[in-house]
């Protein structure tokens, strides 16, 4: 912006003189002001203008969070083993985000007058853990060794998606409505791989076991992962229940869905899921079929997935 004293200059001379040389999207133009007309005073008031009128003003409404990333639909397997009765659309599972919420500070302890141990003299640090009590070396090896067997007479699919028995998270992300938000949320949360097999025994009935790994960092992506899954469940358009705890975890649950997917013209398509974690590991396990899931036999493959982690 030009100074006070270089306007008055300018205007002196009647004008900008550089102006000339500018381009002409540049060049400065005086404008002069138009001059205001008195008004005239507005009927039913004595002696002046109309005083403005003010309505009241809305207080602004405060800014609602993202809605969470939902599932497109079913996993592949579902929806292939669903397409065989000619069922493919329906709902899918939902999934809960809250990566993108602050951590929740924690009050100060304070307890004074604790004792800790002696440290260590030089060259007396503990050891690794052994294999018996290192979470890390059943886990940390090749995942699919720690899936549960395939059932006998039983088909294993050949369309589920991945490679090998592998999801990458490009895959993994691609089953949300929002892919993109959904792959940058399982990077932010330490999303490491996700292993899987599945098996049909008729047409409509499919099981697809997953394990889910995240690298633990600051936070646990794996406890995030499941809590957010089993606050979402239980809502009326999914499972409808709590679910039942599965015996032998801490976290484990059992959804067995109140009502199956009805089209009109075809079968019922009942459904239901496992979730819960070991370490880093996340277990989930869905079922589909044309009649309601048994709890018993969902129960049993679900602790026995758990034990092998």
């Amino acid at each position: 912006m030009e100074s006070n004293q270089e306007s008055s200059s300018w205007n002196a001379f009647g004008g900008d003189p550089r102006s000339a040389d500018d381009p002409p999207t540049t060049r400065l133009a005086r404008i002069e002001e138009p001059v205001a007309q008195p008004s005239a005073p507005a009927q039913g008031w004595a002696g002046g203008a109309q005083e403005p009128s003010y309505a009241a003003v809305p207080p602004a409404a405060e800014p609602q969070p993202p809605a969470p990333p939902r599932r497109r639909g079913r996993l592949a397997l579902l929806l292939a083993a669903a397409a065989l009765l000619g069922l493919v659309g329906g709902v899918g599972y939902g999934y809960h985000v809250q990566a993108d919420e602050p951590p929740t500070a924690l009050p100060p302890l304070s307890q004074p007058g604790l004792k800790y141990p002696a440290p260590l003299a030089a060259g007396k640090d503990p050891g690794p853990l052994d294999a018996a009590h290192d979470h890390q070396v059943k886990t940390g090896g090749d995942l699919r060794k720690l899936l549960v067997s395939v059932p006998k007479g039983t088909t294993k699919p050949d369309f589920l998606p991945g490679e090998g028995g592998w999801m990458s998270v490009y895959e993994f992300a691609d089953n949300f409505e929002d892919p993109d938000y959904m792959f940058q949320n399982m990077l932010e949360s330490g999303y490491r791989r996700t292993a899987m097999t599945a098996w049909t025994r008729y047409a409509g009935h499919a099981v697809v076991v997953q394990l889910i790994q995240f690298h633990e960092h600051e936070s646990s992506g794996a406890a995030q992962y499941v809590e957010d899954q089993q606050s979402y469940l239980p809502d009326s358009d999914w499972a409808g229940n709590e679910g039942t705890p599965v015996p032998g975890s801490g976290n484990a649950r059992l959804f067995i869905y109140d009502s199956p997917d009805v089209e009109p013209g075809y079968e019922p398509l009942w459904e239901a899921v496992a979730i819960g974690r070991v370490g880093d590991v996340v277990m989930e396990i869905h079922f589909a079929d044309t009649k309601k899931v048994s709890k018993k036999e969902a129960m049993a493959l679900a602790k026995k997935q758990l034990e092998r982690l």
